[in-house]
């Protein structure tokens, strides 16, 4: 039990924290949102503050030329069904911090977890890592505070990085985008301020049962933790838990081989072309400006919102911001199949204007706004009929989570993680490939392989 991956699946299996009980975890969280005076209002565009658009171009910016803008994009690509569109995009080139502080109590690692409000969030506040801050926010852009726990981050001499690691951001949203994802051990006290509490892993993954109440920040950072084999921790017989657990054991044999997988993976990028082109914002077509919001002129997609926030809690006080809002709620899944006793994930290489290369591995279905209601047979993604008419003993888990609420305007999606009949077919169209959750995490170490959606949603899956 001295290993790292062993540390954390017994985190995980642990439900009973040793400075919080579960039946106090939700009461808790409420009681946070009681305790603040939060308060989000859409604005027209002339009522921002230090935000503008461009004389010249048309883009959205802070006067700074910090935080992030909204420019626009033309795309090129031969992958899917439209070769070429424009669309707005958020480019915010500086990475930032998503971090958890880690400290083992009475032999069980506990996460400090933050009940932290962002604009754009569904229930305004959700449990979010310890730091989760971009790099204008620590370096005081907005003349605010600093963050709490920064310096624990940024000075790691007094604690063991458990994880590092670069992390895509939503691709198609953001402009190549990326934050660092790290989780570090503390063994000496810290104190714990208002808004903060130690919770179990088990805990945390417990919560994300929950409709929209673990933010997008904390499921990425989750989602880099690998498990290993249980080694002899005794979880759960039969069922998902014990079938997960095989899954994530490296050990355990798998259809393809992570050379094979590469190897997939590197035909797909090389097969599909992918062209973008910065342009200005006020020259894309198909969308329009109006003194409210940016949106395509078909009414679908996501458009461009101004709201004046208020949060007592946050590094100021009252600020005015962009945010993206869909449209439609979107829908994600995976579709998992077992092989020879071990659980395979079924993971299709994506396309998506902002990624860094061309394609992430992705969840079996990614639709982030409901425009495959209406779209023709042809069109539809593939595997979607076959998830949403899923039988009920086939869900395994099934909730509303929030896309990250600093850029996006309530946005949720129906994540499902879905378990195949024997009717399910073991050959799939090219650009999909069956993995383990042990392969998943360990292309999860590298830039740029697996995108947020599917991480997000690996990361909620628990053994209890």
């Amino acid at each position: 039990m001295n290993n790292k991956e062993q540390i954390f699946l017994r985190s995980a299996l642990t439900l009973e924290g040793a400075v919080m009980s579960s039946a106090n975890v939700m009461p808790w969280f409420w009681s946070r949102q009681d305790a603040h005076r939060f308060r989000l209002e859409k604005i027209p565009f002339s009522e921002l503050s230090k935000w503008g658009f461009d004389a010249d171009t048309g883009n959205l910016c802070h006067e700074s030329g910090r935080f992030f803008s909204i420019e626009g994009i033309r795309v090129k690509t031969n992958w899917g069904s439209v070769p070429e569109w424009d669309q707005p995009i958020i480019n915010q080139p500086e990475i930032g911090f998503l971090g958890f502080i880690t400290k083992k109590i009475d032999g069980v690692l506990h996460f400090l977890v933050q009940a932290k409000m962002e604009p754009g969030n569904i229930n305004m506040i959700q449990l979010a890592p310890t730091l989760q801050a971009t790099r204008s926010n620590f370096t005081r852009v907005h003349q605010g505070k600093s963050p709490p726990y920064l310096e624990y981050f940024i000075d790691r001499s007094n604690s063991k990085v458990l994880f590092d690691s670069l992390q895509s951001e939503q691709g198609a949203r953001f402009l190549r985008k990326r934050n660092r994802n790290i989780i570090i051990e503390v063994e000496h006290d810290i104190p714990v301020y208002e808004d903060y509490c130690w919770m179990t892993l088990g805990q945390v993954l417990q919560t994300m049962r929950h409709d929209n109440i673990v933010n997008m920040d904390a499921r990425t950072v989750i989602s880099c933790i690998s498990y290993g084999g249980s080694d002899g921790i005794q979880v759960t017989q039969g069922g998902l838990g014990a079938s997960l657990l095989r899954s994530l054991d490296p050990l355990n044999r798998s259809e393809y081989s992570n050379e094979a997988i590469i190897s997939w993976f590197t035909e797909q990028k090389f097969k599909y072309d992918l062209g973008i082109e910065r342009i200005p914002l006020r020259i894309v077509h198909g969308w329009e400006r109006t003194d409210m919001c940016v949106r395509h002129e078909s009414g679908k997609f996501f458009s461009v919102i101004a709201c004046a926030v208020e949060a007592d809690n946050r590094e100021v006080s009252s600020w005015t911001q962009p945010l993206v809002k869909a449209h439609q709620q979107g829908l994600i899944a995976f579709v998992a199949k077992e092989f020879k006793g071990i659980l395979h994930f079924l993971v299709q290489a994506k396309v998506e204007p902002g990624n860094f290369d061309v394609a992430e591995m992705a969840p079996t279905v990614q639709c982030l706004t409901g425009s495959y209601e209406e779209a023709a047979p042809e069109d539809r993604p593939p595997f979607i009929d076959y998830v949403l008419n899923a039988k009920l003993e086939q869900v395994c888990f099934d909730t509303l989570q929030s896309e990250e609420g600093g850029r996006f305007y309530r946005e949720e999606n129906r994540n499902l993680f879905i378990l195949a009949g024997e009717d399910f077919p073991e050959e799939v169209p090219e650009n999909y490939i069956w993995m383990t959750a042990a392969q998943l995490k360990e292309f999860i170490k590298y830039n740029n392989f697996v995108n947020v959606q599917a991480r997000c949603l690996l990361s909620s899956l628990s053994f209890i």
